[in-house]
């Protein structure tokens, strides 16, 4: 076995600078790491919103939280507000954690489907912790020590500047070693015999050659497509999305510790409070909406002051067909885009590395290594899109043509079983994995209106009364903690303030 000795990174971002800052940390000065970026090339860098997967990141970078939120101007997420999906004037939370408690062999959710029938439960959310909290503005850390309470459950992940962010990881990569080489790739070198990148070659002349390749170019895909004819599977027909427009605006009160998704006519718009400001973007579809009239009904809604003048992205939705092609691989948007609906673009660039570390090649780069990252690749980009569709098909909305395309389409088949089988009697299970966890799928679900015909037979073991008193109990309980509980911007002020 031989092993590789040099890795070179194309592209620096939000992508670049978390795959060196993780390799740096975990290689320990084994493997030479050099990261390419230009300064005249500008990142994307408007992914701000995350899921409580990133503390795995950053538990594995061994990052202090308070220090993290401080120099990225963050604040707390404990979930995502969805206004307007289902049908106008309607709101849920998506969010995350657990969800009341089981009872006996069952779900919280299948209780409260009999008791909802029977105009005798509260709104779900009342039953989360972190919906609730949310509702009220409040935040704090699950504390370990109060396990049997709902406070011992909540779950959060982070809203932060994705600039600072790729400052930060910078200095950390570069702190253990890894070489920053500031330049534009001019060309990319393949072998003749076996197609393999044997170098890139900069605009001043420079060849870089290295084993591993690692394409974090953006949409581009300046080795895995432009070089290597890699080819893309479009998924627009289940996500007619292809324009985004970002723009940050002042902050304004109430701080929220929750990301808000608004259903617009054509699209939606994003809305993430930060420290120093709040980000803003509208995701869209140019074949209902001009640029120009989503553009106005952006600035139309925002809650503060311009700061900025808007970014305009353009995209396709979708993935490579290999997302690790010979000694290629392509991470963050080279390896294919899903909108932020669901704050997933980190996690995929974090889920990646880590699995890239996991199947780690040798200079040989066996086929069977290959083959499974991209199948466990594929897999988790497939289950995130479905999870994202869902969003759109489940609407009741008809008051444009967007969303009764939306409404009417077709849909995988992997998606079409689990509305199938939720519909019937309010069953739901995670697959392998899968990134979204059930308590998931059942808000979303619920939220959309995907309300079942029946709920599971084995409910009705439990007595009407016991029942009542039951998700009665669990609704007082989590009140009486979220009353306990700080407001978020008291919070952030007292621990993490930037």
């Amino acid at each position: 076995m031989q092993q590789i000795k040099r890795i070179l990174i194309v592209g620096g971002g939000t992508a670049g600078w978390m795959t060196a800052a993780l390799l740096g940390k975990l290689f320990q000065g084994l493997y030479e790491i050099t990261l390419i970026e230009s300064e005249e090339i500008g990142t994307v860098g408007v992914g701000e919103a995350t899921i409580p997967a990133i503390k795995k990141y950053n538990e594995l970078l061994e990052l202090d939280e308070n220090d993290f939120v401080r120099r990225t101007q963050g604040s707390f997420k404990l979930g995502i507000e969805f206004v307007d999906w289902a049908h106008k004037g309607d709101a849920y939370f998506h969010s995350f954690g657990v969800i009341g408690q089981d009872l006996g062999w069952l779900r919280c959710h299948q209780y409260w489907l009999k008791m909802r029938a029977m105009g005798r439960a509260a709104d779900f959310s009342a039953y989360s912790i972190n919906s609730a909290a949310a509702r009220a503005n409040k935040f704090m850390r699950a504390d370990p020590k109060m396990a049997e309470s709902p406070i011992g459950h909540i779950a959060h992940a982070f809203q932060f500047d994705a600039g600072l962010y790729a400052k930060f990881l910078r200095a950390y990569a570069e702190a253990r070693g890894v070489r920053r080489r500031e330049g534009k790739v001019a060309d990319v070198t393949l072998g003749g015999e076996d197609g393999f990148v044997q170098s890139v070659t900069m605009e001043d002349g420079e060849t870089i050659a290295a084993d591993l390749f690692i394409d974090c170019s953006g949409f581009r895909g300046l080795i895995i497509e432009q070089a290597m004819k890699t080819g893309y599977e479009d998924w627009t027909h289940w996500l007619p999305c292809d324009r985004a427009i970002a723009v940050p605006c002042a902050r304004t009160e109430p701080f929220t510790p929750y990301t808000r998704a608004t259903a617009r006519t054509a699209g939606w718009q994003w809305r993430i409070p930060l420290q120093h400001r709040t980000g803003n973007g509208h995701v869209y579809s140019s074949a209902h909406i001009s640029d120009e009239e989503a553009e106005a009904q952006l600035l139309a809604n925002l809650d503060g002051a311009q700061l900025a003048e808007p970014n305009k992205l353009r995209f396709t939705t979708g993935k490579r067909r290999q997302i690790w092609n010979r000694n290629c691989v392509a991470l963050g948007l080279a390896s294919g885009f899903l909108e932020p609906l669901e704050s997933t673009s980190i996690h995929l660039i974090q889920a990646m590395v880590i699995r890239l570390v996991r199947l780690l090649p040798d200079r040989g780069f066996d086929p069977a290594t290959i083959a499974e990252f991209n199948r466990q690749a594929d897999f988790e980009y497939a289950r995130i899109r479905d999870f994202i569709i869902l969003h759109y098909k489940a609407t009741s909305r008809d008051d444009t043509a967007f969303w009764r395309q939306c409404r009417d389409m077709e849909v995988p088949d992997t998606l079409q079983r689990k509305i199938d089988l939720f519909a019937a009697n309010g069953r739901v299970f995670r697959e392998d994995d899968e990134l979204f966890t059930e308590e998931s799928w059942i808000q979303v679900f619920l939220g959309q209106g995907v309300i079942p015909r029946g709920y599971d037979p084995l409910v009705d073991i439990k007595p009407e009364a016991q029942v009542e008193e039951y998700l009665g109990n669990i609704q007082r309980v989590i009140a009486r903690c979220v009353g306990l509980m700080p407001d978020h911007a008291e919070f952030v002020a007292k621990t993490c303030a930037a």
